[in-house]
């Protein structure tokens, strides 16, 4: 009875220990397994990107920004720049290039909001543009930057606030509530809404399609020319 006690209590003991050895080898096993899936492939893509370099900057094209240098993301500050150069070539000839600009950068330099356009006349600094001043520059300047970016949004008091991104008709709430506004203010079509603006401006001579891509920065163009009364040059 002794030596079957001991035989089977020594035959636990072995199985026993053979089982925790199977566990700490395959444990042992499978610890570099997961390391290596946590691990990213070499070379692949990290799951989170870093944050892009931002570039200081004092001006906007030709303008002087008020309140000093911002940070911008680099290609943001390249479309800034070649929207204000774009608006000033299209803006009455008695005009100076902007000298001042207004506004505020986002955090991420990836956002701008537009407060003031200055420019000379006559010696004279004025407010070619102003949030606050409901007028056909107003209007004009909403439509050259709808011309140079894909998301542009009128804030509270009337600043005007855009996005980084490519240009073109995205059919967005924000470009159609600009192209009806335009087409009663600028263009004297009064009965365009929502649904049919587009067809408004087809019937008075707009050749494309204002809802393409091409047909919106034509219709952006010449939406910013007639509000600033350039259109006749």
């Amino acid at each position: 009875m002794n030596n079957s006690h001991t035989s089977l209590s020594r035959r636990r003991i072995l199985l026993g220990a053979a089982a925790a050895s199977a566990v700490t080898v395959a444990g042992a096993t499978a610890a570099p397994a997961t390391a290596a899936q946590a691990a990213p492939p070499v070379g692949g893509t990290p799951s989170a990107r870093p944050a892009r370099r931002l570039v200081a900057r004092d001006r906007i094209a030709t303008a002087r920004l008020v309140g000093g240098t911002a940070h911008f993301q680099a290609d943001f500050h390249e479309r800034l720049d070649a929207w204000l150069a774009f608006w000033s070539a299209n803006s009455p000839r008695v005009w100076s290039t902007p000298v001042e600009i207004d506004g505020r950068v986002a955090a991420d330099g990836d956002a701008f909001t537009l407060h003031t356009i200055r420019v000379t006349r006559d010696d004279e600094t004025r407010d070619a543009f102003a949030a606050g001043r409901s007028d056909a520059a107003h209007l004009a300047t909403l439509a050259s930057l709808h011309h140079h970016f894909p998301s542009v949004r009128v804030e509270a008091g009337g600043a005007l606030r855009v996005a980084d991104g490519p240009a073109g008709w995205s059919g967005s709430a924000d470009q159609v509530a600009f192209a009806v506004t335009a087409c009663r203010e600028l263009w004297g079509l009064r009965a365009a809404d929502t649904t049919d603006w587009g067809e408004h401006v087809s019937r008075a001579g707009h050749a494309a399609d204002p809802a393409s891509r091409s047909g919106w920065a034509a219709f952006t163009r010449a939406s910013l020319r007639r509000g600033l009364r350039t259109e006749s040059y």
